[in-house]
């Protein structure tokens, strides 16, 4: 005699916490799957979990009521389900009769005691139907699992994991922990009013590249600060006659020939690290990047050789890429190529910073305004244009009696205008 069916049963979506209108993802069943309790019927995505609606019971899908994108909350009803009498996946009674009778005595209904897991609670617990059901049948308590899946999810493999036990950490590996975890998400609505407006596209794509640097790179930071004071007077006199032609002549043109002065006297500084770790690439190149303030956030074109050009052609060049980047029409080649970046902050103010190395580059110039300081020349003090200047550097490449001679051979050569032609 085959098994009976039952009417169907309305299986909607059980309560799901303060989650609405929640999208369907994916439909795990169709119209005639024999499915067992807490089988997956549907998953569910918001913006913070994935999230799998079980079958309540044994039975036969015979409707489905939604489909993938509709939008569900708890109570709708997602599909009807015809549960068998002596459940969906039970063998018919003619192939059991085709077998020779055994007898057995009745089996025992499972005890709590045998399966300690099953009378815990999952409710808060971020697993699939699947998973929960494997739980209960090992005796795992989902509440002591961390899940290695996607936003956390609990997967079979986690629950043979914590099944096994923390494994032996081989020699030299780091220790458990030592993941940077993500800051929690926090409701600031409820501390008073807010509002939320979308990063600019720069800041989204240069915001994971400064944060991969400044994990990667040990850096240090070498502040000194040179007399600039002879300097400023003969730019002055090279702005006065660019305004005439129609281009400016400012402090970063100099800073530009300078690093190249310290490039060339610690070459060093103009490398960067193999991707093994253990050897450095030279470079031959000068090629500068400079950091540009633009409405969207800073981006940061390339000076091209700057070892071959003087200090009219770099002004003239740095007018040209600087427009192109405040009208966002930096092409990737503008941007592409730099051995050393600069980062002015002087037009806006500031007396240090630590700015981050542009990696694959293994150091970076930072300077802020200058201020006219009391500087003592050894008979009286004198009122000298001082500039601060800051540089980072990666200190698996560089060490730091190698960088205070890379600044002050820098602050050196800011002082004496001579020394640029060098």
């Amino acid at each position: 005699m085959d098994t009976q069916v039952t009417s169907a049963t309305q299986v909607k979506v059980p309560d799901i916490g303060d989650f609405k209108d929640v999208p369907i993802i994916d439909i795990h069943v169709k119209v005639g799957d024999a499915v067992n309790a807490e089988d997956p019927l549907i998953t569910l995505e918001s913006d913070k979990a994935t999230m799998d609606v079980p079958a309540p019971s044994a039975g036969t899908v015979s409707q489905i009521l939604v489909k993938v994108g509709d939008r569900v909350s708890e109570g709708t009803p997602i599909v009807l389900l015809a549960g068998n009498e002596a459940g969906a996946l039970q063998q018919p009674t003619s192939l059991l009769s085709q077998q020779e009778p055994t007898p057995a005595a009745p089996a025992a209904a499972p005890s709590a005691a045998a399966h300690p897991a099953a009378q815990i609670d999952f409710a808060g617990v971020h697993a699939g139907p699947g998973v929960r059901r494997a739980a209960r049948e090992l005796g795992v308590d989902l509440n002591k699992v961390k899940g290695a899946g996607e936003k956390g999810r609990i997967t079979k493999d986690d629950i043979l994991a914590f099944l096994r036990g923390p494994a032996p950490a081989p020699a030299g590996a780091p220790a458990a922990g030592a993941g940077i975890p993500e800051i929690p998400a926090q409701d600031f609505s409820k501390f008073g009013p807010i509002e939320t407006k979308p990063l600019s596209r720069i800041k989204r794509l240069s915001g994971p590249f400064l944060h991969r640097s400044w994990l990667n790179v040990p850096h240090v930071t070498q502040n000194d600060e040179a007399d600039i004071t002879e300097i400023d007077k003969y730019r002055k006199e090279l702005d006065t006659a660019g305004k005439e032609k129609g281009y400016r002549v400012t402090l970063l043109s100099f800073l530009i020939k300078a690093s190249v002065s310290a490039l060339r006297q610690h070459p060093e500084f103009n490398s960067s690290l193999s991707p093994e770790k253990d050897a450095l690439i030279y470079k031959k190149y000068y090629n500068i990047g400079v950091a540009v303030d633009t409405p969207d956030g800073l981006v940061v074109p390339v000076v091209k050789d700057t070892d071959r050009k003087g200090i009219i052609e770099i002004s003239q060049e740095l007018g040209a890429i600087s427009k192109k980047a405040r009208d966002g029409k930096l092409s990737p080649s503008d941007m592409a190529g730099a051995s050393f970046t600069i980062s002015s902050l002087g037009g806006i103010g500031g007396t240090a910073f630590t700015p981050i190395v542009n990696a694959p580059e293994v150091a970076i110039l930072g300077v802020v305004r200058s201020k006219i300081a009391p500087v003592w020349d050894g008979q009286e003090f004198k009122p000298r244009l001082m500039l601060p200047v800051c540089v980072s550097y990666d200190h698996r490449v560089i060490d730091g009696a190698l960088a205070a001679r890379f600044t002050r051979h820098l602050c050196h050569v800011l002082e004496d205008v001579r020394r640029i032609m060098l």
